[in-house]
């Protein structure tokens, strides 16, 4: 089976939609805050829409203080509307996002501060259930660990995507939310930063979500899921699986091995079935075993029977509240696994269209940065950094520039 591979920045638009936004940079990306377009420019149409927003606003319970508070030295930001408008395009394969989003070192910074937060996540599983491994995973995911909380004002985030209108409905709700926070006290303006989609802090909620979820841990009347205490932002994120119905002491799914043959159309998440009807049809466990029964399962096989498979349960689609992806999820799963002890996937991804292997794109990234083409971190993703690396070796070596990698430019570098 070959894959195809296309490039994106991931970002708010399946997110969007459940809560919160995966935040997962990697060295082939370019970061919000690092990008043009995210300084405030002069915009009068988009002057003139706040002023009529501010009414709307006071209307429904905004003082004029948290109003003025609240605008003060914000205004529309291009980039935004340029990030909003190219998120639906392209998608990363599983093999992809694995890499990016549960690379060794990453599994071993998150094992770090796992260690380091055990006492905090004990408690905040005491309360909502939720492990250890899983709040640090999606705390991994979403801002590596709190090293990419977002550096954007959320108000001018979310009064810019109000007012260009494409989800303005959706947005203005996201900016009405953000006004009742600053009005509730938990947070000052010049504190309230994020992603260019308004998504905030360690654990990346977007302020409706924040309204309904999140926790004030330790009761000092604040909600704080910005600062470097990631206290209250572990707690929200186990409050927010606790109450989309995780279930205490049970795995979001394990990595399986399909018998020879295995029909397809029996996979997907809407085709669920009890786990002995899956071990009658030959499903065992990846690294030998009687499959665990937690209840009915759905087999998921993102890159196809000859890929990783995985027989995910009922907490997979709890995960899937925060952002509704099949990788995504598996992500979040597999580097809680990861964090616990867990070993690496035991499936084999295939080829990508290219007929390369992860490996082998790595050794390419390798090839060009040694010779004076910077490709970035090899991590076997080809992003916009390794490509414009190729482009540039291919026209200084007399190739036709597609930017594209292949086996001969693999060739020619090693």
């Amino acid at each position: 089976m070959q894959v195809t591979r296309r490039w994106v920045n991931f970002g708010a638009v399946a997110a969007l939609t459940t809560g919160c936004v995966p935040s997962i940079g990697t060295s082939n990306r370019v970061s919000a805050t690092d990008a043009p377009g995210m300084r405030p420019v002069p915009n009068p149409r988009y002057d003139a829409w706040v002023a009529a927003f501010r009414g709307r606003a006071a209307e429904n319970g905004i003082s004029q203080s948290t109003l003025s508070a609240a605008f003060r030295g914000t205004g529309f930001l291009p980039g935004v509307v340029e990030r909003d408008r190219n998120q639906t395009e392209f998608s990363r394969t599983l093999e992809d996002y694995i890499a990016i989003v549960a690379p060794a070192e990453k599994v071993a910074t998150g094992r770090s501060r796992l260690n380091a937060e055990l006492g905090l996540l004990t408690e905040i599983e005491d309360r909502y259930g939720v492990s250890p491994h899983v709040v640090t995973a999606i705390w991994g995911v979403e801002s590596n660990y709190g090293a990419r909380r977002g550096t954007i004002p959320v108000i001018s985030a979310t009064s810019t995507l109000a007012f260009d209108g494409r989800r303005g409905v959706f947005f203005e709700r996201q900016l009405m939310a953000a006004l009742r926070i600053l009005q509730n006290g938990d947070i000052s303006p010049a504190r309230m930063t994020g992603s260019w989609a308004g998504a905030m802090g360690h654990t990346q909620f977007i302020p409706t979500t924040f309204e309904a979820y999140a926790a004030d841990f330790r009761g000092d009347g604040r909600r704080d899921i910005w600062s470097d205490d990631p206290t209250d932002a572990l707690a929200s994120a186990a409050a927010y699986l606790s109450r989309s119905g995780w279930q205490r002491g049970r795995p979001w799914g394990v990595e399986v091995r399909l018998p020879e043959g295995f029909d397809s159309g029996l996979a997907g998440r809407g085709a669920r079935r009890a786990v002995s009807s899956w071990a009658g049809l030959g499903v065992r466990l990846a690294q030998g075993g009687v499959l665990p029964d937690h209840g009915p399962g759905a087999i998921l096989i993102p890159e196809g029977v000859t890929g990783p498979a995985f027989l995910a349960f009922r907490n997979f689609d709890v995960i899937l509240r925060y952002n509704n992806s099949i990788n995504y999820g598996i992500g979040v799963g597999y580097l809680s696994d990861r964090l616990a002890g867990g070993g690496t996937l035991w499936g084999q991804f295939p080829p990508d269209q290219y007929g390369l292997t992860i490996d082998d794109r790595r050794a390419l990234q390798q090839g060009l940065t040694r010779a004076g083409y910077d490709a970035g971190t090899a991590d076997g993703v080809i992003g916009a950094r390794t490509e414009a690396a190729i482009r540039s070796y291919q026209q200084a070596n007399g190739l036709t520039a597609t930017g594209t990698p292949s086996r001969g430019l693999l060739n020619r570098l090693r």
